[in-house]
């Protein structure tokens, strides 16, 4: 007999993953081969993946192995050499998603109500209601017991079911890489597991039936994790409820045991991972939200998610959250929260938050539909950014005019290898057909930087973004790259369908482009297939080479579309993944829009079409330079698109190409943003008080639910962009007194870069609410420019508090009739004009 012992230095410690390769090379050998966690005292039959997760062994654990057979000495050699060397490599540290304070900062008028809330990143905008679901996480209390028949049938039913299941994880893991083929390698460990088919066995025995076997198998191996003390350990008891609900569908067919992907009302779902194909698979119009414990902001489900509106987090802790499971729940995806607690001022809360998100969408409907045009008459086309064909229904639905950017990578991902012609071919004309004549720019293949391909096998590099990506790998996959382009050319005979190439920075890499193309089209040609022979040809414009030899660059394409985020990064040399130097990427540098200006001028000069199809295209506060710039169109998520129209509708060219020349002559980013500051305060003349600002007899509650209505109706005015902010602002106010009057009047006031048209809210309530020490049933909100209020704050403030002390006053305002009879008594009392 031998022994061998060493510490646990798994960062997890003994999951599935791990166990699956300690039993693997335990297999190998005859002996018997003991597990014992020193700490636990547990120990564990070494070949049975559950029975070394049971024996709880975390990191820095005592453990030991005893071997006892003829192959001994073999086996402890073997093993010594894998604890050493092989097992580390086994498991990675968890994984955390860090956040600034400034991103947990909650507004006040929230922060206030003391929610109940889990935290997460927020990665794509808006808020949703439902129950809280976990995806793949099986409620086994749930599922119908099915009679069992005769043992021999039943011993027969569990033999097949295993022998299909078996069979379907390896055809998975023929197609799977890296961490989906290890976390499927471990779901096959359990299901060849001895002492899990032992247990099965042993639950037969007693006259169950193969579901209640499996179930009570689940429920045995589930209690066993769940017990553990490692966090992770408690999580992977989701791998057990996986394969044993797999078990039941390869005994009794997916049509008795449903995809746990079925949504069956409003609900908030959640999952350790998931693909962009299983977020296809939900029902969008019951998925009010998407947590995941993994993930990032740029990946392709989040990019979908995005453009289908759904509220999303990253990185949220799913433990904390298991208690909640078939709850109602609220996710806030702007904030970065759950709420599990929904309280009836909180629900007030986002009863507002949507009458105001009503608002906002109904004012925005009449220009959905109506063409990118400014107050003046100049055209600026607004069209989506996709990344599937399935997203092109929802682009069109929100009002684009064209698909701007159609990012192919997507279709490469998630998958074991490049998709065939035809099926690109029938994605391009689903595409196409949603369009409904509508052009569509395809990007082709942008993969590389930060869009790995695994099957490509394209090694990694120090700085992927500047290395081989996107254009530089066209050569070497070229058989793939023509697969694509064929599929395009194909696809443009039933439509407007237009080529992009990504990452261009030299004339070779156009000409050489051609080239291929051409090759291409005497080979459809040749074989009689139809395609748009005058199909455009164009080029991202990215890579600030392009920008000097854009006079040659417009003698060989036809467009370009200015990629924004990635000229930022590379005009600036600023990696925007690196937090040390992101204070440098921004776009409002004057050395970034001369630039702009420069291509925009010199592509029109030689009669081209130049685009942008940036995150910068559905930023408002930069719209007008972007308007100013002659641009032919810009391209955005497809919810952003009716904003973006109707901003562009309030905005006359003219001014924005002096506001633009005015901006390159700027020395920093920010005295370009207080240029852009002072613009949007010119916008508009609205009188300081006015009968919009005026609201009589409401139904609110408390002094959070007053702050909050009448900053978002300056909102909903245009008097102000961010009114969390402008809240902010008047509670920052109120910390240091409060501003109850008596007589039930109350003066909330402040003087803020957030407010752009100063205004004096008024609200009458219904009923008295608490205000500090007083309570009020009249509220005078004063709200002035930081900029352009000089002393005028102090003044106003100082004569409302001296009207209020005059019971005539107070009776008039109380017994006002009318917002406009309101406002006739502060315009005279007040002397304003």
């Amino acid at each position: 007999m031998k022994t061998l012992s060493f510490r646990c230095e798994l960062p997890n410690g003994i999951h599935a993953r791990p166990a699956s390769h300690i039993e693997a090379v335990c297999n190998r050998f005859d002996s018997e081969i003991i597990w014992t966690n020193g700490r636990t005292k547990l120990s564990a039959n070494a070949k049975s993946v559950l029975s070394l997760i049971g024996t709880d062994t975390l990191l820095d654990d005592p453990c030991q192995l005893t071997i006892d057979g003829h192959d001994e000495e073999t086996a402890f050699a073997a093993l010594r050499e894998f604890i050493e060397k092989d097992l580390p490599a086994c498991d990675a540290p968890l994984e955390t998603t860090e956040q600034e304070d400034e991103h947990l900062a909650l507004p006040r008028n929230l922060a206030n109500l003391n929610p109940k809330l889990i935290r997460g990143r927020a990665v794509s905008a808006g808020f949703g209601q439902g129950q809280l679901l976990h995806i793949g996480a099986i409620n086994f209390d749930n599922i119908e017991s099915i009679a069992a028949t005769t043992q021999d049938e039943e011993q027969d039913r569990l033999k097949q079911g295993l022998e299909t299941l078996k069979t379907s994880i390896n055809i998975q893991l023929k197609a799977a890489t890296h961490t989906e083929f290890e976390v499927l390698n471990a779901h096959l460990s359990i299901a060849t597991d001895r002492e899990f088919n032992s247990t099965l066995a042993s639950k037969l025995s007693i006259g169950k039936s193969c579901a209640d076997a499996v179930i009570a198998t689940a429920k045995h191996y589930g209690e066993m994790m769940k017990n553990s003390s490692s966090t992770y350990l408690r999580e992977r008891e989701l791998d057990i409820r996986d394969v044993c609900f797999q078990l039941l569908q390869a005994i009794y067919g997916e049509q008795r045991f449903a995809s746990q992907l079925e949504l069956t009302g409003p609900s908030i779902c959640m999952a350790d991972d998931l693909t962009p194909s299983q977020f296809l698979e939900l029902d969008k119009s019951k998925l009010k939200g998407l947590l995941l414990t993994h993930g990032g902001s740029t990946s392709h489900t989040v990019i979908l998610a995005r453009s289908f509106a759904i509220p999303t987090l990253v990185g949220i802790d799913g433990n904390s959250l298991q208690a909640y499971l078939n709850q109602e729940v609220l996710i806030d995806g702007s904030l970065g929260f759950v709420a599990t607690e929904i309280s009836e001022p909180l629900s007030r809360y986002y009863q507002q938050e949507s009458f105001v998100a009503e608002q906002v969408a109904k004012r925005q409907e009449a220009y959905r539909f109506e063409p990118g045009c400014s107050q003046d008459g100049k055209k600026l086309e607004v069209a989506a950014n996709i990344a599937h064909s399935v997203e092109a229904d929802s682009a069109f639905t929100n009002g684009a005019e064209a698909i701007g950017l159609f990012r192919t990578e997507m279709l490469y991902m998630d998958r074991s290898n490049a998709p065939e012609e035809d099926e690109l071919y029938n994605i391009f004309c689903q595409a196409i057909e949603a369009a409904n004549g509508k052009s569509i720019i395809i990007r082709t293949i942008d993969i590389g930087g930060d869009k790995p391909v695994d099957y490509l096998n394209i090694p990694a590099e120090n700085n992927p973004f500047l290395g081989y990506r996107a254009i530089r790998i066209y050569q070497e996959f070229l058989p793939m790259v023509k697969t694509q382009l064929r599929a395009i050319l194909r696809a443009s005979a039933h439509g407007r369908l237009k080529i992009m190439i990504p990452m261009i920075s030299s004339m070779e890499e156009i000409l050489w482009v051609k080239d291929v193309l051409a090759e291409i089209r005497q080979e459809l040609r040749s074989e009689h297939i139809p395609f748009d022979e005058k199909i455009p040809l164009g080029i991202m414009l990215e890579v600030p080479s392009v920008a000097f030899i854009i006079d040659q660059c417009c003698e060989e394409v036809d467009f370009f579309s200015i990629g924004s985020n990635d000229l930022t990064q590379y005009l600036m040399a600023v990696d925007r993944d690196n937090a040390k130097v992101l204070k440098n990427y921004n776009s409002l540098n004057p050395a970034f829009l001369r630039t702009l200006d420069h291509v925009v001028n010199e592509v029109h000069r030689h009669g081209k079409w130049i685009g942008l199809c940036g995150e910068l295209g559905a930023k408002g506060s930069v719209l007008p330079l972007l308007l100013g710039l002659g641009l032919d169109e810009i391209s955005m998520s497809a919810p952003s698109i009716p904003a973006t129209k109707e901003r562009i509708a309030r905005l006359d060219s003219r001014e924005c190409r002096q506001l633009l020349n005015k901006a390159m002559q700027c020395r920093t980013a920010l005295e370009v943003e207080h240029l852009l500051a002072q613009f949007r305060m010119t916008q508009s003349d609205a009188p300081l008080v006015a009968a919009d600002c005026i609201s009589l007899d409401r139904d609110l509650r408390s002094k959070e639910e007053v702050i909050k209505t009448l900053a978002d109706n300056l909102y909903l005015t245009g008097r102000c962009r961010y009114p969390n902010k402008l809240a902010d602002d008047l509670w920052a106010r109120e910390d240091v007194f409060s501003t109850g009057l008596g007589f039930g009047f109350a003066i909330p006031h402040t003087k803020s870069e957030h407010i752009e048209q100063s205004a004096i809210s008024v609200c009458r309530l219904a009923k008295p609410i608490q205000w500090g020490d007083e309570e009020a049933r009249f509220v005078i909100m004063l709200t002035l420019n930081k900029h352009a209020a000089g002393d005028q704050h102090m003044k106003i403030f100082s004569r409302l508090a001296r009207k209020i002390m005059h019971a005539e006053f107070r009776d008039h305002l109380m017994n006002a009739e009318s917002a406009h009879q309101i406002e006739a008594i502060l315009k005279a009392e007040l002397e304003i004009i």
